[in-house]
């Protein structure tokens, strides 16, 4: 077996123990944490696939702004464990139907691999993912759009500022 694979399915054992803990926490900004890690565990499969861009967005957007997002609604909240209603049974057994609907899914899928498993993608050089590519397309192909969209973000941003000031 080599570093990669290792590397590979202790990623994945990280990750899946993670996710395993956001659905049994109690506490949810307990939960919150553990999905940080999850997406940690996550980047760190994007760039055993070679896609680092991936995983440094994953990082920023995921587990740094949407993840600090959550943590403050979940504070501003102030969950207490005695005001939540329980449960009825009919809602119980859907979430189990609809879980064992989504793990034969998964079953499905994961049969569906071994026919896929010989065929090769076609690469230009080998480069798919890697920043330096996708910026050279990004500033020579796409310059225009790309500066149309900064002047956008940056009018919301002043439009947001002018808003929130009111």
């Amino acid at each position: 077996m080599s570093t990669l694979e290792i590397l590979f399915f202790a990623l994945s054992a990280f990750a899946l123990v993670s996710a395993i803990m956001v659905l049994v926490s109690k506490n949810p900004i307990h939960s919150v944490l553990w999905l940080i890690l999850v997406f940690f565990a996550i980047s760190g499969h994007y760039v055993l696939l070679n896609a680092q861009f991936l995983a440094i967005v994953n990082i920023i957007v995921y587990a740094g702004a949407i993840m600090v997002l959550f943590l403050f609604v979940i504070m501003l909240m102030n969950v207490k464990e005695d005001k939540e209603p329980q449960k009825k049974l009919w809602v119980k057994l859907v979430g189990v139907v609809a879980g064992g609907s989504f793990l034969l899914l998964l079953v499905a899928l994961v049969k569906q691999t071994t026919q896929i498993e010989g065929k090769q993608v076609l690469l230009k050089d080998g480069v798919i993912g890697l920043i330096h590519p996708l910026g050279q397309v990004l500033f020579n192909d796409f310059v225009v759009p790309f500066e149309i969209s900064s002047v956008l973000f940056l009018s919301a941003m002043v439009g947001a500022v002018i808003i929130g000031k009111k």
